[in-house]
Order: C-alpha cells, then structure tokens, then sequence
C-alpha cells in the first residue's frame, strides 16, 4: 500500500480549515497510508527583511529536510512549480504505488514558503495556481487533490 507523507511548516488554527483537512484524511484511508507532520514555523517580526525571511526559510527547511523519508519521491509545494492538471497527479501516485519505493513526500511551507534548499531536495516542484493563497488552504487543496487521485485512478465517479 502507497505511503503518503505530509510535511507542513505551521498549524491550522482555522476550524473550518482543520475540519475539511479532517475529512480527506478520513477518506484517503481506504487508499494509503496517509499521515502529516506540522512544524514550527519560524517567528518573524511585522516588517521583517531579506535576511531575517532567508534564516528563517533556512531553519525551517532543515528541519522539513530531516523528516523527509530518504526514498520517496519529493512533491515540494512552490509557485515557480509545474502546474499538473488533475489526472496527471493521479499518474503519479499510480506510478509511485506501483513501484518498488511506495512512498510519496508532499512538503508545504509557511507564509514565506519553502528554502532553496528544500526545493532542490524535491523531485518535483508542483503549483497550484499562478494565483497566491494561504498556505493552509493550499494544504486542504493538496490533501483533495490526493484523494481526487486515487479517485480517478479507480475510475470513480468523484471526477467529472
């Protein structure tokens, strides 16, 4: 069974945001083994400069680095990512579930996003949208879309 990992920099507060998370968390187990890591996101001031937003992307990206498993493939979230449409992201988990390294790795970073280094860790760099949104609606985009993946990979009626 296809392991999906989810590594987020910072924690929903939002009820309506943990609620819809909470119920594609709860589909997505008939499909995979699904679990997601919340870390801390670095505390910047009101007005904070380059070099404040570049250590804290640095700090955040060694630790979203250290929790990365060391043979899945890497889906970092990032605005100069490839926009895929939905079948495309259905490819991919098929693809990956059937092969010899069942494990996928999304990573979504925080308000400033993710390190450089963080983004060249991953496989592939994957956008949501040319257009900009919080990171925690990004995250219960993300977890539909997997779900919507396994969906249209059983040839379900949930993608129309």
């Amino acid at each position: 069974m296809l392991t999906v990992k989810l590594i987020c920099v910072g924690r929903m507060r939002e009820k309506y945001y943990i609620d819809a998370f909470a119920e594609y968390e709860k589909r997505l187990g008939a499909y995979c083994r699904f679990s997601c890591l919340e870390l801390a996101e670095q505390r910047l001031g009101d007005n904070p400069s380059e070099q404040e937003i570049a250590a804290a992307l640095e700090k955040e990206g060694a630790e979203i680095l250290k929790a990365v498993p060391g043979d899945a493939l890497t889906v970092a979230l990032c605005v100069e990512g490839k926009s895929l449409p939905s079948e495309a992201v259905a490819k991919l988990i098929a693809e990956r579930a059937s092969s010899g390294k069942p494990k996928l790795c999304f990573i979504v970073g925080g308000s400033c996003g993710l390190s450089p280094a963080v983004k060249a860790r991953a496989d592939l760099r994957l956008s949501m949208s040319a257009m900009t949104f919080p990171h925690h609606l990004a995250r219960v985009m993300l977890i539909e879309q997997i779900y919507r993946g396994f969906k249209i990979n059983e040839g379900s009626r949930y993608h129309k």
